[in-house]
């Protein structure tokens, strides 16, 4: 496996093998401070207060924020093994946006397309647009102008 491969250029499965094997060598070598972050990391995440899946949403849309492709990509990997519905990850990723801003946006469209790697399907339960059509987000305007639902794109408050 070669390791100098972009993370959005590896399978899931690629990558997960990657990170076991990156993480048995931190904590080989691990000291305590070490090994209690890793644990502290691991139980933060179990359910408490809040539910699982919550706090993998939480983990994802800090992740997005922060722009970490493998913390995006480990999120959403436990997002869906929580078994977070396509809505609920479309929904925390734009959270993702409105807080981390329009940079967020590579990170954003990798999310979604491992997402659907994950679902095994389209998360935009669209067929592949056709040269010319929109978005197929609603609201949001193809290069063409027209937005997803071929409507005018909504009017934006005070522009």
């Amino acid at each position: 496996m070669s390791n100098d491969k972009p993370i959005f250029d590896k399978s899931i499965a690629e990558w997960q093998d990657e990170r076991s094997r990156l993480n048995e060598i931190v904590l080989d070598g691990a000291n305590l401070e070490l090994k209690r972050f890793f644990s502290l990391d691991s139980q933060t995440y179990r359910a408490g207060a809040l539910d699982a899946p919550t706090k993998e949403l939480l983990g994802l849309v800090a992740s997005l924020v922060l722009r970490c492709d493998d913390c995006i990509l480990y999120h959403t990997i436990r997002c869906h093994e929580e078994g977070i519905a396509a809505d609920q990850f479309k929904e925390a990723c734009s959270v993702g946006l409105i807080v981390g801003g329009s940079i967020v946006i590579p990170h954003l469209r990798r999310a979604m397309a491992r997402w659907e790697e994950l679902e095994g399907s389209t998360i935009l339960g669209t067929s592949p647009r056709r040269e010319g059509a929109g978005s197929g987000l609603p609201g949001v305007p193809s290069r063409l102008g027209t937005t997803g639902t071929g409507s005018a794109a909504p009017s934006i408050p005070g522009a």
